[in-house]
């Protein structure tokens, strides 16, 4: 089987995409063109890989992205079977002449613009109308994927499920340090980075160092680079997903202080998982998937939204308690094997292509036999 994949918005390292998704298509044996802003994220494309180059859809620059995708589109549709797009905008792009088209719904967008204080108030009403919109329109076109339990509701008819969820290592994870703290992912005001950077300051004088793994937002990008140049943080910018959790093990704990977002009340805390595979306690904010999850499992502590205060205290207590926080982490990485393992959803997914796309497997390793990063 052909599949293209397209994003003009995330990183071409993105972890559902490049490392989960992709990464069991190859393994099955099927052939990926990657439509994806490589040079614009000074990516190069792995191995086996067919990449097509795109701008990036972001700030002053997205409209010229999007009016780029459609001929980016075109030429990774080429000897095609299937086109599997990740972006909202790419609905507007599509091939007039393209094959069977899946959309991986990973996000709100319409929630996200919502509550996006730099756009002007007629915006920010006319936008989400319009995504939603946008939405009818897919469902109605093509065939859907599904990340989260949550997204059902935005749409009218059933849709397959895939989990955004992590690997799980088969070694366990080191046991949680005594002197830095994690957070990975996407750094923006929305996710906490105010408080990230706060909360670095103040547990300085305990002997204990913030390290910010994951690309962060341009108007928070100055305030990290001060706060890095004073010693205040470590900031590593974008690192693969696999490293970037590899990077995380051993620390006290794995920090999520998302703020009360629209997009994020109902999300599925992939971030609290990924934490969990590591065998990190959890410092989770009180969404109710994340702290749902975290005071089910006893793996972390929730603290109040915008509360640096409390999340200092946690942080200290953990340290000061090596022995709790390493039952939260064993307890975490207990639940991450037994529910939350990537492989387990990998076979389901390119099961479900293969069909939409009317092919089957013709070689490659059995799906299930994700070496490659399973081992990690």
């Amino acid at each position: 089987m052909r599949v293209c994949v397209g994003t003009i918005v995330h990183h071409p390292e993105d972890a559902r995409i490049m490392h989960r998704q992709i990464r069991a298509l190859l393994d099955a044996g099927h052939e990926i063109t990657y439509v994806a802003p490589f040079t614009d994220f000074n990516v190069t494309p792995a191995p086996g890989i067919r990449a097509v180059d795109v701008p990036r859809a972001a700030g002053r620059r997205r409209w010229r992205a999007v009016r780029a995708a459609r001929r980016a589109l075109k030429r990774g549709v080429e000897g095609a079977d299937l086109l599997l797009v990740h972006d909202v905008e790419l609905l507007l792009r599509l091939p007039r002449r393209r094959p069977v088209t899946v959309w991986d719904v990973h996000g709100d967008a319409a929630a996200s613009l919502a509550a996006d204080d730099r756009l002007a108030g007629f915006l920010r009403r006319a936008l989400p109308a319009l995504v939603r919109r946008l939405e009818a329109r897919a469902e109605r076109d093509l065939r859907l994927i599904l990340a989260e339990e949550s997204h059902r509701e935005r749409f009218a008819g059933p849709h397959p499920v895939i989990l955004n969820i992590p690997d799980v290592p088969r070694r366990r994870p080191l046991p949680p340090g005594r002197n830095r703290i994690v957070y990975v992912g996407r750094i923006s005001r929305g996710r906490g980075a105010t408080e990230l950077v706060e909360l670095a300051r103040r547990l300085g004088p305990h002997g204990i160092r913030l390290d910010l793994v994951g690309p962060a937002d341009p108007e928070v990008r100055p305030l990290l680079r001060d706060m890095q140049r004073e010693g205040v943080l470590d900031w590593y910018g974008h690192v693969p997903n696999r490293h970037a959790l590899r990077m995380a093990e051993g620390a006290i704990a794995g920090l999520s202080l998302l703020h009360d977002l629209p997009a994020h009340r109902r999300a599925m805390p992939a971030k609290v998982m990924e934490y969990m595979t590591r065998g990190l306690p959890v410092v989770t904010t009180p969404l109710p998937p994340a702290a749902d999850l975290v005071r089910r499992v006893d793996c972390g502590v929730v603290v109040p939204f915008g509360d640096v205060d409390a999340a200092v205290e946690a942080v200290v207590e953990l340290r000061d308690d090596p022995g709790r926080a390493a039952a939260m982490g064993a307890r975490g990485y207990a639940e991450a094997t037994r529910g939350y393992h990537w492989p387990e959803q990998a076979a389901g997914f390119v099961g479900l292509l293969e069909e939409w796309a009317g092919k089957t497997v013709t070689s490659g390793r059995e799906i299930g036999l994700l070496e490659p990063w399973h081992a990690i």
